[in-house]
């Protein structure tokens, strides 16, 4: 009865975290990403297909895109029917999506002669821009200095950083405020191309802009970067974030409200709980994994809350702040990160939630079986991990060193750890590392297959095989003393219906009476 009540409570703690979590994500902010998207990074005809963000190789090619599409993306002041709107005072991007304040570009650049060149070569090469460095990024004013786009603004001690495809970005730099019209900001852009506002020590341009859509209740933080490595050319990349930050507007929204405070009450409640069995059981407590994940989900309820609180504040705090002056960047990329970050907490929260699910399972008979097994192989799998990613990290290194300045998919050592799991699965283009090199690539696949796949993982099935073989025979071999679920169950059925009515209470029959 003790488990089955811990149980039942645990299913509520469920359902709770369930609604909250759930209540969080909407298809509308796929759909609303998703037209963005195909707004402002693809193509919207053939003509454009050069202009697009994605085609962006060079500081010409950025012009164009901010002088075209990125324009025509933002200033939407026509109906379809080519009719000037006139009770609109803001842009409204596909007519539903309000634009907020203005768009702003930002570029970061680093100083000359931050890189060392070869003597030889210091009679004809004069400049040297290095890769972006934050010690050595450039703060000096340029060109015409008596404008504010010309100066260089400190980052905000609260801002994130930027982790782009060549470097992570402080969030400071030489600012541009977009105008309120389509021809001023137009103006203001040929302006800056004409003056060489992009310098050879440029190394990053973001695009941040944000948007609100009244219908889904939704803030749409976008940013677009275009990144200039010292090796010359252009990487873009783009971050859409889609996000709920005014959250308690309709009577479902407090009800929601409601169950996050039902959710801290199980919070607290399962942390007095702990804490009593620690005191109880001491150093036995550590020893137990099932202990161990009621400590994690704990740890990671207890962020969730504090997220949860410090994102409440802030948007309460900034959202008046941020929408006063139209005129302006409204920075929401700050909320929206912070956002996403609450998002993806009560992600793993809801995910530790139902793997603990497993600790009930072991009224059941086969359940108990497989986590005594785990239990059982876990020294043995442990040193095998050991063996097994000496040798996946081993041939890592192998494809990162010999392809990795030849084959985008490793082209990294990160990338290369990943381009190894896919092989694992079957999802990989044998034909580029074997254009890449005719011997070592085939000889590269073949051993990696032979001894990851052939050998490593068939002594991890055998490993778990021999555990659960080994856990099987000694329950078959001594009856089991615990009461399996669906038996008690029925008792709990059984003694309902009784006292009901609804069936007779059954008498214990001894051979002795029958003699």
């Amino acid at each position: 009865r003790p488990s089955l009540r811990e149980m039942s409570i645990y299913a509520l703690f469920l359902a709770d975290l369930c609604l909250v979590a759930f209540s969080m994500v909407s298809t509308d902010r796929y759909y609303l990403n998703r037209v963005m998207t195909r707004l402002f990074l693809e193509p919207r005809s053939s003509v454009d297909a050069g202009r697009a963000f994605r085609s962006i190789g060079s500081k010409a090619d950025f012009w164009r895109f901010a002088e075209g599409p990125l324009l025509d993306g933002l200033y939407w002041d026509k109906w379809y029917s080519n009719t000037t709107s006139t009770h609109w005072n803001h842009s409204h991007i596909y007519y539903e999506n309000m634009l907020l304040g203005a768009a702003q570009i930002r570029q970061l650049k680093v100083r000359n002669s931050t890189c060392s060149i070869y003597p030889y070569f210091q009679t004809v090469l004069h400049d040297c821009y290095s890769e972006y460095r934050y010690q050595a990024e450039d703060r000096s004013d340029f060109g015409l200095r008596n404008k504010p786009e010309w100066k260089y603004t400190s980052a905000s001690p609260l801002a994130p950083w930027y982790w782009g495809s060549v470097g992570v970005y402080s969030s400071g730099g030489y600012l541009f405020t977009l105008a309120r019209s389509k021809q001023e900001s137009k103006k203001k852009l040929v302006f800056l191309r004409q003056n060489s506002w992009l310098t050879q020590g440029t190394r990053a341009v973001f695009i941040d802009f944000s948007t609100y859509n009244a219908n889904v209740n939704l803030f749409c933080v976008i940013r677009l970067v275009v990144e200039f490595p010292a090796t010359g050319g252009a990487l873009t990349s783009s971050q859409i974030y889609s996000v709920k930050l005014l959250r308690h507007i309709t009577y479902y929204d407090y009800f929601l409200a409601s169950c996050e405070i039902t959710f801290c009450v199980f919070i607290v409640t399962f942390m007095i709980q702990e804490t009593v069995k620690i005191a109880e059981l001491k150093k036995e407590y550590f020893r137990s994994i099932s202990n161990w994940l009621d400590l994690l989900l704990l740890v990671v309820s207890i962020l969730t809350i504090a997220f949860n609180i410090f994102c409440t504040v802030t948007v309460s705090q900034l959202m008046e702040k941020l929408l006063a002056d139209a005129h302006v960047y409204p920075d929401f990329y700050f909320l929206a990160y912070w956002q996403v970050l609450y998002n993806n907490m009560v992600a793993f929260n809801v995910a530790f939630a139902w793997i603990k699910i497993f600790k009930y399972m072991n009224f059941n008979k086969t359940m108990m079986q497989l986590s005594s097994s785990l239990c059982h192989c876990a020294k043995d799998i442990l040193g095998f991990s050991l063996m097994f990613f000496t040798v996946f990290f081993a041939y890592a290194q192998l494809g990162y060193l010999v392809f990795g300045s030849q084959v985008e998919e490793f082209s990294t050592l990160q990338n290369s750890i990943f381009t190894q799991f896919r092989i694992v699965l079957g999802d990989f283009n044998f034909e580029a590392i074997e254009a890449a090199d005719r011997i070592l690539g085939p000889v590269y696949f073949i051993t990696f297959v032979f001894f990851i796949l052939f050998l490593l993982l068939n002594m991890f099935l055998a490993i778990i095989h021999s555990s659960y073989t080994a856990v099987k025979a000694d329950f078959n071999a001594r009856p089991s003393q615990e009461l399996d679920i669906k038996d008690l169950f029925k008792q709990t059925f059984r003694k309902a219906f009784v006292k009901l009515r609804l069936k007779k209470p059954e008498m214990d029959t001894h051979p002795a009476d029958e003699n």
